[in-house]
């Protein structure tokens, strides 16, 4: 605990300058970072670091969290720095302690949703590409979405999975057959801006039962990607949905595209798990129905 303490010290002398570190809660950080929740005498901070072969994914998150905040639509943490000292790498954004949700968080969330969808931008993609999880995130701009899904997201994490040897050469075929009929599937769209890994462990409720959005793996894409999503790893509630609706009208078409889009955070599953974990049966499930 003494190297973990004087590395944490340092960490926040490089962001805060004067601190004094008073606490150390140690927190789940995920597939391959380390957390902890740290009360100094600046007040609380949150805290996530690795090895410095990760220092870019956290300069991705600050950025797309500043990103999410500059919409002015969504709430996020406030980052406080990122950088590197001892040969970790971390980032500190302020702590925001979870509290229960309120009879208004799951509209909150909803609606925050909707008006971050609203958002438009010229492309599919961005600027520069991220992260999601560990997986680098290529962010290759596009005009036209299907080629964008098609080659950003799945080809893409096809690839991986094929250097990572984690799919059998019939699952790759399989896999191929799909991406050559995507374009006949999946439908034209316009350009949200996205949060790009919504479940709902990267949301929660603050001590007053308000929306916060955190972890994001940003970009432009159809919206019904992040709505996708939240039918994955738990889901989420029925009024989340509704006023959702209420604000952007959810397309009629919706249900049938959860499937063919789950089929991206199912395969980045595979990636960062590995083939027995379950997931690649559940691609292979979705694929039969269109191959």
């Amino acid at each position: 605990m003494h190297e973990t303490e004087e590395f944490l010290n340092q960490a926040l002398r490089y962001v805060l300058g004067s601190c004094t570190l008073q606490k150390v809660s140690m927190q789940g950080g995920g597939y391959v970072n380390t957390a902890a929740v740290i009360k100094t005498d600046r007040g609380d901070f949150f805290i996530k670091w690795n090895d410095a072969g990760f220092a870019d994914m956290f300069i991705q998150e600050a950025r797309g969290l500043e990103f999410l905040h500059q919409t002015a639509t969504v709430q996020t943490p406030v980052v406080r720095g990122v950088g590197t000292v001892s040969g970790k790498s971390f980032l500190v954004q302020e702590y925001l302690q979870r509290g229960a949700p309120d009879k208004n968080y799951w509209t909150d969330l909803g609606e925050h949703l909707a008006a971050l969808h609203l958002v438009k931008g010229e492309y599919f993609g961005l600027d520069h590409d991220n992260y999601i999880g560990r997986l680098p995130q290529p962010n290759g701009q596009k005009s036209d979405w299907q080629s964008f899904y098609r080659e950003e997201r799945l080809r893409a994490q096809l690839t991986l999975a094929v250097s990572n040897s984690f799919v059998s050469r019939h699952f790759v075929q399989r896999f191929e057959g799909f991406l050559e009929k995507s374009d006949e599937l999946v439908p034209a769209s316009e350009p949200s801006f996205l949060h790009g890994d919504l479940w709902n462990g990267n949301v929660m409720p603050g001590t007053k039962g308000e929306a916060y959005f955190f972890d994001p793996a940003i970009y432009y894409g159809a919206r019904e990607m992040d709505l996708a999503m939240t039918h994955l790893f738990g889901g989420f509630e029925r009024r989340f949905y509704e006023a959702y609706d209420a604000v952007y009208p959810i397309p009629d078409h919706f249900d049938e595209l959860v499937d063919l889009y789950n089929l991206y955070p199912l395969m980045v599953h595979v990636n960062l798990l590995g083939p027995d974990a379950g997931y690649v049966g559940s691609i292979e499930h979705i694929l039969n129905r269109y191959l």
